[in-house]
């Protein structure tokens, strides 16, 4: 069986626990792969960004969620402020 091919943001790579449950669901990674890099970026900063756990795993099952809705961006996200300074002001000093 050959793995499977996950595509990847344009600063940030795809996680491991992200990865896994991408793999888990193939409708779920066909969406994701059919993402542009850009918006694959924002999904993965708005995964990681968070501080708790917890958090980190509903941002992940509500990603797989929403993907599967249609939705192409997290919502009421000002965007990666690694990527785009002016999102930086959203943050407090964690980034």
């Amino acid at each position: 069986m050959s793995k499977p091919i996950i595509a990847q943001g344009v600063v940030h790579e795809v996680p491991d626990d992200l990865r896994k449950a991408l793999v888990s669901n193939p409708d779920v990674l066909e969406k994701w792969n059919d993402l542009t890099p850009l918006a694959r970026n924002e999904w993965i900063c708005w995964t990681t960004i968070v501080k708790k756990a917890e958090t980190r795993k509903g941002h992940i099952k509500r990603l797989g969620e929403e993907l599967l809705e249609g939705k192409r961006r997290p919502c009421c996200w000002p965007g990666c402020p690694h990527r785009r300074l002016s999102a930086k002001k959203w943050f407090k000093k964690s980034v």
